[in-house]
């Protein structure tokens, strides 16, 4: 059954399905707004003339190519292509500007490769076995993991504590905005009926740093001519088997939050690129290099980003469970052709899901063949002036925000996050904790009222479940370990 899977995908209409679904998943993952749903949501009707491995198969290319792709945008702009690479503008950002865009990349992409076949042996070697476990989680649980990953806020503060707690403060205020999802209460909506729906994470997402990126060059002043671009020379992907064996913990680590944030549902790579990039800055020997353009963070973010992708499918091939916006539609494209997701797909389909992770595979060596191939070209983009280069990603930006709900609604919401993020960044307010405030804070406000009304609202029930305990004496452990370390560090400067 296997053999007659890995054999099903050897056929000229599948490879270039797959070369034509990577290819568009990279464009649309790496222009600011796009992002890979977009691109999957869209071509979500052309699969059904297609066989049915031939269009998942396509959804699947999509996803990869489109989680991959946020890099170029991330490390040559500094506006991340998708949710997923808003960490790797942190150090990206710095190593264009130094003139080592080509190496940045070159480290970006092979880790995404890296981490996607990871998950690819995560996929079909525990599947059964993580679904299992993912399958215990319960409210208790949810409010502990993602209390745990609030805490990693503290690993991309800066220098300032007091300035990073009043960010990831910000951030959880504006996802209180709208109707409340349990309890159906309006909160800070001012009688706006489009504030009823609260505020969507991608235009917050392009506001902060796309449009704050925007006014903060325009501010500088634009000059006409061209920037200044440093000749493209690079061995292999820009670093050395020396650099590989010392960011091997790194990559592993990494690569592990990818899969396991990937499979609980709801959380995503939106979150696993923060949360690995926050635990590589507070296990590094040199903390202070992370934000100044070092390739540990490039590597702990895309590592995790594309890592999450197979983490994602685990749950909706054997529980038929989506772990995000991207699989709910690979999961409206299996229902699409008959397929059921769930516990007897592997035994009622064998052949056609050892396809799918065929086509997976074969997608992650494209994806790395095209963005290797294409990295002269992504270099070049550095060489168009500014004066034409950001209209047309602000252009892009509204049309981003725009599509995803059809609401100009959205489009208000990215241009003023895009001051707020203009202002904070002037003032030297950290921006990622507020994403990572916004994203989570639902979750963690969801998964804490279901909780109280499981246990009688009995809060110490919390600490009766196991997997809860355990992340909630972690959670405490890091903000001691903090603190600590926030008093040595004045101790040090006096």
């Amino acid at each position: 059954m296997v053999i007659e899977g890995l054999l099903s995908i050897l056929n000229p209409s599948t490879f270039a399905v797959m070369f034509l679904g990577v290819v568009i998943g990279i464009i649309f993952g790496s222009i600011p707004g796009l992002t890979s749903t977009m691109g999957v949501a869209l071509c979500l009707p052309l699969t059904f003339g297609m066989s049915p491995l031939n269009g998942i198969a396509l959804l699947v290319a999509l996803y990869v190519g489109g989680t991959s792709g946020g890099l170029i945008s991330a490390i040559l702009l500094k506006i991340p292509g998708t949710p997923s690479s808003v960490a790797t503008t942190f150090d990206g950002g710095p190593m264009a500007d130094r003139g080592e865009a080509s190496k940045a990349l070159g480290v970006g992409i092979f880790y995404s490769f890296i981490g996607t076949i990871i998950s690819i042996g995560a996929l079909i070697f525990i599947a059964p076995l993580l679904a299992k476990i993912a399958l215990k989680f319960g409210p208790y649980e949810y409010f502990a993991i993602c209390l745990f990953a609030l805490t990693m806020i503290v690993g991309m503060v800066g220098d300032n504590l007091l300035k990073g707690v009043v960010s990831a403060l910000v951030g959880i205020t504006l996802s209180l905005a709208g109707i409340a999802s349990i309890g159906g209460a309006a909160r800070f909506t001012f009688g706006i009926d489009d504030m009823e729906n609260g505020f969507a994470l991608l235009p917050v997402l392009i506001g902060l740093f796309a449009v704050a990126e925007i006014l903060k060059i325009a501010a500088t002043g634009l000059k006409v001519e061209k920037n200044k671009v440093a000749e493209y020379k690079m061995k292999g992907f820009g670093f050395s088997f020396k650099e590989f064996k010392e960011q091997f913990i790194n990559m592993i680590r990494s690569a592990l939050i990818g899969v396991g944030i990937g499979i609980l549902p709801g959380i995503g790579g939106a979150t696993s690129n923060i949360v690995a990039y926050s635990v590589a800055k507070q296990q590094s020997k040199h903390p202070e290099k992370f934000g100044t353009g070092c390739i540990d963070g490039i590597i702990a973010t895309e590592t995790a980003n594309n890592a999450s992708i197979g983490g994602s499918l685990i749950p909706l091939l054997t529980l038929g469970i989506p772990g995000d916006t991207v699989t709910a539609m690979i999961l409206g494209g299996l229902t699409l052709h008959g397929i059921q997701p769930g516990p007897l797909l592997f035994r009622t389909s064998g052949v056609l899901v050892y396809g799918i992770f065929a086509a997976f595979l074969v997608s992650t060596i494209i994806m790395l063949i095209v963005e290797y191939g294409g990295l002269r070209v992504f270099v070049k983009i550095l060489s168009v002036p500014k004066y034409i280069l950001l209209p047309i990603i602000m252009t892009f930006c509204v049309v981003g925000t725009y599509g995803t709900n059809h609401r100009i609604f959205d489009v208000w919401t990215a241009l003023i996050f895009g001051v707020i993020g203009f202002f904070l960044s002037r003032n030297k307010f950290p921006q990622a904790p507020i994403i990572l405030g916004f994203v989570l804070a639902p979750i963690v406000e969801e998964n804490l009222i279901r909780g109280m009304q499981y246990s009688n609202n009995n809060f110490f029930m919390f600490f009766s479940s196991p997997i809860a305990l355990t992340f909630m004496l972690l959670t405490v452990a890091v903000l001691i370990f903090t603190v600590i370390k926030e008093k040595k560090r004045k101790s040090q400067v006096r």
